[in-house]
């Protein structure tokens, strides 16, 4: 094989394809959510290579919806664009008979909504500066996101649309990341007259709820309401029903974190409440700001939290995650046999 430098011409022949030989075996359903189911599984490869991978596929009851399928596809190329540490990162968007999957990073950790549960159980508060970190980290991810082109340099305009407890992830290494871009929209990748999906009623923006025109500053808000919930043990907007909630997210100025936590710094404060103003030109306009902001106040004064501090705050809260014999929990159900996936072809026949 000729290694081509870079003045080099490209050969006026194409090249050839690569033929490939490999499957995926399923181990366990990790979750299922609104569109589709995601496993943890095992990638085999030549000469015995292996490795560990999530793979999410369409729920088999919209598999015929064309929508949705659109939308599937839509995440996976967006997301394959995004190669950030704070992202959980896309390898690969496949086809078996009639169904899609994505093959996508393992992320090996705790979902932000158990890591509060946790904290509920164990009648413990979560720790400002470790609050403040994770959602710093997450500035950084969307700060990414939404600064995203396309190869012409024109903006991708990229909103995720669910930034929640439950698509935020740490893992074992104290790594943040940013995951599920199913209902996001991105300028030519995902049509914005498909994204019918609202996100997680405690945690949408106001111009959600409303139907207008969404931007960055909608990720925003719900990052504000996930970090009120950090700091203070409760959601910023609760009701009896979806329907209160959503009233109180449009028409119900946000309560000081520090009635529910006097521990929370005024500054610190003074960031979420910013975060969470109703008028969104009041609000952060880009995420770079907000990170800044929240950076500023971890580490003006001098050493602040990093990823170590956070693993070994998650390896404190959660030490079975980082036994050797840890089995994370299986599937409720046995793994239907005809969901292993087994690919012996080129790899454009998947495309």
């Amino acid at each position: 094989m000729k290694i081509l430098r870079h003045d080099d011409k490209l050969p006026e022949t194409p090249l050839k394809e690569f033929n490939d030989a490999y499957h995926f075996q399923l181990t366990r359903k990790i979750a299922e959510g609104g569109m589709g189911i995601v496993y943890e599984a095992r990638l085999f490869g030549a000469e015995g290579f292996e490795k560990q991978v999530a793979i999410k596929t369409i729920r088999e009851d919209i598999s015929d919806s064309k929508n949705f399928v659109e939308l599937f596809i839509g995440e996976a190329k967006l997301a394959a664009r995004l190669v950030h540490q704070n992202i959980v990162q896309i390898y690969r968007l496949g086809k078996i008979e009639n169904t899609y999957y994505v093959a996508m990073e393992y992320v090996r950790g705790i979902d932000l909504r158990d890591f509060i549960i946790k904290h509920y159980e164990k009648g413990k508060k979560i720790p400002i500066e470790v609050a403040t970190f994770i959602a710093s980290r997450v500035c950084r991810g969307l700060e990414y996101a939404h600064s995203r082109t396309d190869d012409k340099g024109r903006p991708l305009q990229v909103v995720h649309c669910d930034i929640s407890p439950k698509n935020l992830m740490i893992s074992t290494e104290g790594e943040v990341k940013i995951t599920d871009f199913g209902i996001s929209k991105a300028k030519g990748l995902i049509r914005g007259d498909l994204v019918e999906g609202l996100g997680k009623a405690a945690y949408v923006s106001p111009e959600q709820i409303k139907g207008d025109a969404i931007d960055c500053r909608s990720d925003l808000f719900s990052l504000g309401t996930v970090l009120f919930e950090l700091l203070s043990g409760e959601r910023a907007f609760q009701g009896r029903n979806r329907e209160a909630i959503l009233d109180k997210v449009v028409n119900q100025p946000i309560l000081s974190v520090r009635t529910l936590n006097e521990e929370v710094p005024k500054e610190l404060e003074a960031i979420v409440l910013k975060a969470l103003k109703i008028d969104r030109n009041q609000r952060y306009q880009e995420a770079a700001d907000m990170g800044y902001d929240l950076e500023y106040h971890l580490y003006h004064k001098g050493y602040g939290p990093t990823n170590q501090t956070l693993r070994n705050y998650l390896q404190q809260l959660s030490p079975e995650l980082y036994a050797s014999d840890f089995k994370p929990k299986q599937a409720e159900k046995p793994l239907p046999g005809d969901l292993s996936i087994s690919l012996h072809s080129p790899a454009s026949r998947y495309s």
